[in-house]
């Protein structure tokens, strides 16, 4: 786990402002976590890993990271990045966010609200994480359980719909 987590971080880093590797050409992604989040780094190298390039921004004060790019509270996460004029809430998976710059909707962003297991960079125990992302199954025996978890359109009013289904 320490191996993935340090390689992650080598990705995030030697992903720092580099252009996308797909032909999309998808613009470099802004993630703000908390300081010392390492499903936030998972998540970073999940995006590295499927051609978007991302920087990491650690912050104390996630609340007005989520205010300044008109979060709304009830689809918060830990996490909040911002691409292409859009927010991107919680680990939404790359995909999601390649079909949303190609489609160019009308809307806030995307959320994958709260910490569903399975999601992106959220795939794994991770007991060493202190800043809210510790997803543990249970006895130390068992491996996480993946949970059915639905990535959300959030329209410019503030109202939601499913955009994909995971």
């Amino acid at each position: 786990m320490l191996k993935r987590i340090v390689l992650a971080t080598a990705l995030a880093l030697s992903l720092n402002g580099a252009p996308a590797v797909e032909a999309e050409r998808v613009p470099a992604v802004e993630v703000y976590g908390p300081v010392g989040c390492l499903s936030c780094m998972e998540y970073i190298y999940h995006l590295g890993q499927n051609g978007i390039a991302a920087t990491f921004k650690g912050t104390a004060d996630m609340a007005a990271v989520k205010r300044r790019l008109r979060v709304p509270s009830a689809v918060a996460s830990t996490l909040t990045a911002s691409v292409g004029g859009y927010f991107i809430e919680g680990h939404v998976p790359a995909d999601d966010i390649k079909l949303l710059l190609r489609e160019k909707p009308k809307a806030r962003g995307l959320a994958v609200p709260g910490l569903p297991l399975g999601a992106p960079g959220f795939e794994e125990t991770d007991p060493s994480c202190e800043a809210g992302c510790t997803i543990l199954a249970g006895d130390s025996g068992r491996e996480p359980l993946r949970e059915l978890f639905f990535t959300l359109l959030v329209a410019p009013d503030g109202k939601t719909s499913v955009y994909a289904r995971h």
